[in-house]
């Protein structure tokens, strides 16, 4: 059994390895922190952490370093969530407020969280298969090219542009842009996509091709609002701390760009009762990430919820981290509640 000492001996250790990098000894503890017990007593403590597998010594007679289950046991029960300073909140409204739209909160959000933190940040789109529709725009760009503007009510903003077959008719798409909103607003995008599929019927043939054209261009950016996705940034953070990982960090950078990978690691994350979620090491070894820590936190946008965080190696600042997680998650939580 881990005594009470021994725990605040796994914490500075912890701590003082996140911050230099160099394997923690006895004699640098007594230095730095205050214990009031001999060096020999602190190398006892050490000796029964290591027996736990919560240290380890990376080479003969060294200092210790955190194991992944040292980690672990400092996030559950040594981690203290310092609150981020008042510049960092402000910080945090007045770079988050200046959004225009959804994919612009998201993008800035992951920047903002990479500089909080200084690891790889991402967030996850909200799922919109219950948004709807609030209007939908067709704007003509030229004689044969046109611009379809989806917009959902969760602010999401999804436009393309598609070169007709034939020349447009700009009676036609004022009446077809007429028609769809008429039919359309208010729905869900399953709903729409469904009542999609026969408006080319209601126009004539001359029109029929066009209009299967634009029909077919809707349903897609339909499609893609249906989608779970992620956005990221920082990535760069990593070659920062490429001395972190034992080999090359290509496998880890390999590993974050399958978004499939990462939503199905968030799916499988739990939050604790701080709404931090922390998956540690080896426990993302079968994601490709074992060298990594992720933290997330959910957030929420109308019924729909999705989860932001970030991705680095185990030795990361974890007090700071999940508090600006945390702090981020919720402020966006509350801004696009206001929207």
């Amino acid at each position: 059994m881990v005594s009470e000492r021994s725990l605040d001996v796994l914490r500075v250790i912890v701590q003082d390895y996140v911050a230099s990098r160099e394997p923690v000894g006895s004699k640098s503890i007594v230095e730095r922190h205050s214990f009031g017990v001999s060096a020999a007593t602190i190398r006892n403590d050490m000796a029964l952490l290591e027996e736990e597998e919560l240290i380890t010594a990376p080479h003969t007679s060294s200092g210790r370093i955190p194991t992944d289950k040292g980690y672990r046991l400092f996030v559950d029960q040594l981690a203290d969530l310092r609150p981020l300073t008042s510049a960092q909140r402000g910080a945090i409204e007045a770079f988050l407020g200046q959004s225009v739209d959804l994919d612009d909160v998201l993008a800035r959000t992951v920047r903002l969280l990479s500089q909080l933190t200084n690891q790889v940040a991402l967030v996850q789109y909200p799922s919109l298969s219950r948004a709807k529709i609030r209007h939908i725009e067709l704007v003509p760009l030229s004689a044969t090219r046109v611009m379809t503007v989806l917009i959902t009510d969760r602010g999401r903003v999804e436009q393309r542009v598609l070169d007709a077959a034939q020349p447009l008719d700009e009676v036609m798409l004022v009446d077809l842009r007429t028609r769809l909103n008429a039919t359309l607003g208010g729905t869900t995008l399953g709903e729409a996509s469904t009542a999609l599929a026969t408006f080319p019927e209601q126009f004539s043939p001359q029109h029929t091709a066009v209009v299967q054209q634009i029909i077919t261009t809707l349903i897609e950016q339909i499609a893609v609002g249906r989608q779970d996705k992620l956005v990221m940034a920082g990535a760069a953070n990593l070659a920062r701390t490429e001395d972190d990982f034992s080999g090359s960090i290509f496998p880890v950078l390999e590993a974050i760009e399958e978004q499939v990978t990462l939503l199905k690691l968030f799916g499988e994350m739990a939050g604790d009762n701080h709404g931090i979620s922390v998956s540690i090491g080896r426990e993302n070894a079968e994601f490709g990430l074992g060298e990594t820590s992720v933290l997330t936190s959910g957030y929420a946008l109308g019924g729909s919820l999705a989860r932001l965080g970030v991705l680095g190696p185990t030795r990361m600042d974890y007090s700071n981290n999940m508090a600006a997680v945390r702090a981020v998650a919720r402020y966006l939580t509350r801004l696009l509640g206001e929207e």
